[in-house]
Parts: C-alpha cells; structure tokens; sequence
C-alpha cells in the first residue's frame, strides 16, 4: 500500500535548547550582568571615596543602580532574537494594572506606615511630618522626590529582578522559595552600598543591627513585589517597590524596633497573599523551531 508523508519528530544538531535550559541560561546571563555592572560601578565608588552627593562620586552611583535593568535589556533582546514572545506580564498594560498597582501601592505603604505606628509604643521613634518635610526639601521639592524615589530603585531595579529573574525562577521554584532565594540574592546585591558615604546602608552600618535588619527585609519585600508582578506585571511592582521606600524614607526609618516591625507585617502580608490566591503568571511555553519537525 503507499504511505503518506508524515511529520515525524527528529533531533537535529542545530535545534534549540529546551525551555529549562533556556531559562537558566537566561537567568545566570542577567546575574552575571546585574551583579557585574552594579558592583563594578559601586566599587569604584568606592575607591574614589567622597559622598554620593558629590562628583566624581554621584556618577558611579547612580549608574551601579540600574544594573538589573541593563541586564533585563539584555535578556530582552537575546529573547527577540530567539522569536520568542515577551511575558505578557512584563510589557502589556491591562485594565487590571490600573486597577491593581494603586491598591498594591497603598496597601504597600500602609505596611510601613501600620509599622511605624505599632513599633512607637514598643520604643520606636514617633512619626514626624517635619521630618518628611525636610527630606522633600533638600530633594528639591516634592516632585523633584517623587521622580528621583521612582527613578532610584523601583524602575532601575524592577524590569530585571521581578520582570525577568523572578519568571524564569518560578519555572522550577514554588513562590516562596523564588521569593525567599531572589529576596537573599538582592541583600548580597546591596552590599557595595555600606561602603558608600552618603547612602542609607552606609547610614545603617553592616555589622549594625539596622544593617541586618535591612538585609532580611529585602525577602518580604521579595515576596510582595513577586504578588504585585503576578497580580498586573512590572507596572505594579515597580508600585509597591516605590511605596515601601518613598514611605520609609518619609518616615526616616532607621531605629530596628521599626524595622522590626516592618519586616513582621509585610511576612503576615506577604504570606497571606501567597497562600489564599493562586499566580496568575505562568512560564511561557518554549517556541518551537523549524529544526524540531522534518517530514520525510
């Protein structure tokens, strides 16, 4: 009888690493760039001394924040160059963004400031709005600090660590593993900043209770940042990365009861997120090539 031609599967050399392989690829691609541009930028920083709020200083500094977005770029264009198609959570704006990154921005703030409110009676600072005031001045004004507090952290930082290290984390990790590794690797990448005068970590202190503080804190805020990418992408984690800082350094948190408590309500927050709603965010099937099917 005479047979068809049918598509049967082969390997062909040329083909296309699968799609865990790919994600680790990308991963440690966009940490060695992270880390790299960062710590090299910080470094020199360092090594030319002086204040951030100085020159030559300021220019190594601020171009060391921006390293997770260089690499987040990077991964960018790699994944173009592919054919593969952008996470949906990562560059399209819904309807639900704009519903969901103003409530995750209050809610987010409302964690520092429940914090701050909580930890007085326990010995903590009490809240000051001519402490807020004077921060605001000395940034140049009220919009001059709201652009500078969403330009330093959140938008240089967010694209990479949230938008491009967190789903292809997830690809093999749970939420609170992804949460708790990446919220680890973002305290070591902090690390050059004690070493810089003028920033807040160097203010803290590393061997500094506040400076432990500080470290463990980035893991809940690990973990509120990845509900905030799974609930309406960057756009919302950028939100709630810049709610928890502008509010912190509104507030001028620095005593470690504060901190304390801080890092206590946003772990109850976080783990209630996590634990009563389920991701919305997937990994994105690999893309199929021309060498994965050949019809003989």
């Amino acid at each position: 009888m005479p047979t068809s031609n049918t598509c049967t599967p082969s390997v062909a050399p040329s083909a296309a690493p699968s799609s865990p392989d790919r994600h680790r690829s990308d991963l440690t691609l966009f940490m060695v760039i992270a880390f790299g541009v960062s710590w090299a930028s910080w470094f020199t920083a360092v090594g030319l001394g002086g204040s951030v709020k100085q020159a030559p200083t300021v220019l190594p500094f601020l171009f060391g924040a921006f390293g997770p977005l260089i690499g987040a770029l990077v991964i960018r264009v790699r994944r173009g160059r592919r054919g593969e198609p952008a996470p949906e959570h990562v560059v399209r704006i819904r309807r639900t963004t704009l519903f969901w990154a103003p409530l995750l921005l209050a809610l987010a703030s409302a964690t520092v400031l429940s914090a701050a409110l909580l930890a007085h009676p326990a010995g903590g600072p009490a809240l000051s709005w001519n402490d807020a005031k004077e921060v605001m001045q000395d940034a140049g004004g009220p919009a001059a600090f709201l652009v500078s507090m969403v330009i330093s952290g959140p938008l240089s930082e967010e694209p990479g660590w949230r938008g491009t290290a967190y789903p292809r984390m997830r690809a093999s990790m749970g939420r609170f593993r992804a949460g708790l590794v990446l919220g680890a690797i973002w305290a070591v990448w902090h690390l050059p900043l004690f070493f810089i005068d003028g920033t807040v970590q160097n203010e803290l202190g590393l061997k500094s209770p506040s400076g432990v503080l500080f470290a463990v804190s980035t893991i809940p805020m690990a973990m509120l940042t990845a509900y905030a990418y799974e609930r309406a992408g960057v756009i919302a984690s950028i939100a709630v990365h810049f709610a928890v800082n502008t509010t912190m350094v509104l507030l001028d948190v620095k005593a470690p009861v504060t901190q304390a408590m801080i890092i206590g309500v946003q772990t109850i927050l976080a783990t209630l997120l996590l634990t009563t709603t389920r991701p919305t965010n997937k990994p994105a099937p690999s893309i199929p090539t021309l060498t994965d099917h050949r019809r003989r």
